[in-house]
């Protein structure tokens, strides 16, 4: 386990501290706006229910800052479960690699300096697992992300787990064999519910462990989950680069976080491939972190500084 300390909260509830790492703000992770939880308000706590990795049944975790290296964890999940909640939570955190490391980036490079100096402590969330991440891509497909976000509601509370965190209710999504089993889903089509279908089956025969991904070259992974139906190049890169916790794979397939680097370089929109590709070998180990603060803080800095 990750954890530095464990006690008991209250009853099904076990509290565990686990280190950042590196400089960390989770208000910039909370306040980030990424998948369903884009609509959540802040208020200092990151509330998270997901599908536990390894088929551990479910989580309710709140997440609270103590310490400006330390989170905090409020974990309701069975006991079998806290190490591989824990990890998973780290994964997500992107708690899992050398933030100082990162930062120390910004030595070199004036732009990712003050891009990093803009928001503080910011690392990417990351979707729960694989399996959500590519159940999100279809439900976002030709649709809003707030219309996603109406129809994975609907999916996680008819079928999936309500929890308490934090006085506040959430519902995880409902675990592969229990996708499997819903025949309907109002407002969602019969093609993209079979592509979920087949999302829940992958997930069920291993394909999208996240160990599994994570342990295969990135365009290699990527070309593996496109076996899946319904899933594409885009959604693919999205998996592997927001879901597997990998922080050096750059997203070419992601126009908005390539747009942002070339306004905070001040270089033609849109850069080419090659372009991108040289001027992300200055960002290594950290070629993901950087496309993600540049499209996150982008904006709080002037162009082409």
């Amino acid at each position: 386990m990750i954890a530095g300390t464990v006690a008991v909260a209250r009853p099904g509830t076990v509290v565990v501290r686990i280190p950042t790492s590196g400089p960390f703000s989770l208000a910039e992770l909370g306040t980030f706006g990424y998948g369903h939880l884009h609509a959540q308000p802040w208020d200092g706590v990151w509330r998270l229910a997901f599908v536990v990795d390894g088929g551990h049944g479910h989580a309710g975790v709140a997440v609270r800052q103590v310490a400006p290296q330390e989170l905090e964890l409020t974990v309701e999940a069975a006991p079998e479960a806290l190490d591989a909640v824990v990890r998973q939570v780290a994964r997500i955190a992107s708690c899992d690699h050398d933030g100082d490391a990162f930062a120390a980036l910004g030595e070199h490079d004036p732009v990712l300096r003050r891009l990093i100096e803009a928001a503080p402590g910011l690392r990417p969330p990351l979707f729960a697992s694989p399996y959500e991440a590519a159940v999100w891509c279809l439900l976002t497909h030709r649709r809003s992300r707030r219309q996603g976000t109406v129809l994975r509601d609907r999916i996680a509370r008819e079928h999936g787990v309500r929890f308490e965190v934090a006085g506040r209710v959430l519902w995880a999504m409902p675990g592969p064999d229990r996708l499997l089993a819903v025949d309907a889903v109002p407002g969602l089509p019969g093609e993209q519910l079979a592509r979920i279908h087949a999302v829940a089956a992958a997930a069920q025969a291993g394909q999208l462990d996240v160990d599994r991904l994570g342990a295969m070259d990135p365009a290699e992974a990527m070309r593996d989950l496109e076996r899946i139906r319904g899933i594409g190049p885009f959604s693919s890169a999205l998996v592997v680069v927001r879901a597997c916790g990998l922080a050096d794979v750059l997203p070419l397939q992601e126009p908005r976080s390539r747009s942002a680097v070339a306004r905070a370089y001040g270089l033609p929109d849109p850069l080419s491939d090659a372009a991108y590709l040289q001027l992300a070998e200055g960002w290594r180990p950290f070629r993901t972190w950087v496309a993600v603060l540049a499209r996150a803080a982008g904006d709080r800095v002037p162009a082409g500084e």
